[in-house]
């Protein structure tokens, strides 16, 4: 069957992908090990402890260090590398127009249960989509939206003095820390999806984000010669 070849993702989109990828993995651990000197999370009711984000076995059975000197090292130096390409991100998805593609339209909330139901093999046929379908664009511009909600919780409780005017904003230290951890189990929920979905879909779409195309089969012009 002759083959066809779509070109999906344009340099800039690639680089600043990759870039974002380790970045974001290094803010993410960086955060844990911020966290783990200080765990504070869990669901009450009535005063009795439901759930703990990481029990007390976990403790034991890892035998984690609590190293959160190095944590904000880490954080703080590659949460400005994550601010900027972010930042360039966001600017050259405006100015070049790949908006379009991106952002959700009329319609995408629906289409993406209809995405939603496919994924999980109840309905047959997937709704039409351009370069992302609809249950892409609403994860990718909801991450965008927590990017800049990590950076603003992020600066609230780097710096609540400085930033005062923000910490208000989250409603208070206190908030704008719960905030920021909320905002870092919705990335790691967002990479396992994301990942699960790469593997799903198999080496074609991994390689568009790699080279910038797909190789797609192009079914054969019929014979039309008596």
């Amino acid at each position: 069957m002759p083959k066809k070849i779509v070109y999906k993702h344009l340099l800039a989109t690639r680089w600043m992908h990759w870039i974002n990828f380790p970045v974001l993995a290094i803010m993410i651990w960086s955060g844990l090990l911020i966290y783990w000197a200080n765990d504070v999370y869990q669901v009450k009711i009535f005063g009795v402890t439901l759930v703990r984000f990481f029990p007390e076995w976990f403790y034991k059975l890892t035998h984690i260090p609590y190293r959160l000197s190095e944590g904000m090292a880490f954080h703080f130096a590659f949460m400005w590398l994550f601010f900027v390409n972010g930042l360039l991100y966001v600017l050259y998805t405006a100015i070049s127009g790949e908006w379009r593609y991106l952002l959700p339209k009329k319609g995408t909330l629906r289409e993406s249960w209809q995405v939603l139901l496919h994924d999980l093999g109840i309905r047959k046929t997937a709704p039409p989509q351009s370069k992302y379908n609809a249950a892409q664009r609403l994860a990718y511009t909801s991450i965008i939206i927590m990017g800049f909600g990590s950076i603003i919780t992020g600066l609230a409780i780097y710096k609540p003095v400085q930033f005062q005017w923000m910490t208000t904003l989250c409603g208070g230290y206190g908030p704008a820390r719960a905030e920021h951890f909320i905002l870092t189990v919705g990335y790691v929920l967002f990479f396992l999806v994301h990942v699960f979905q790469v593997i799903r879909t198999g080496w074609n779409n991994f390689r568009a984000m790699i080279a910038g195309f797909e190789i797609i089969d192009q079914p054969a012009k019929e014979d039309t010669h008596p």
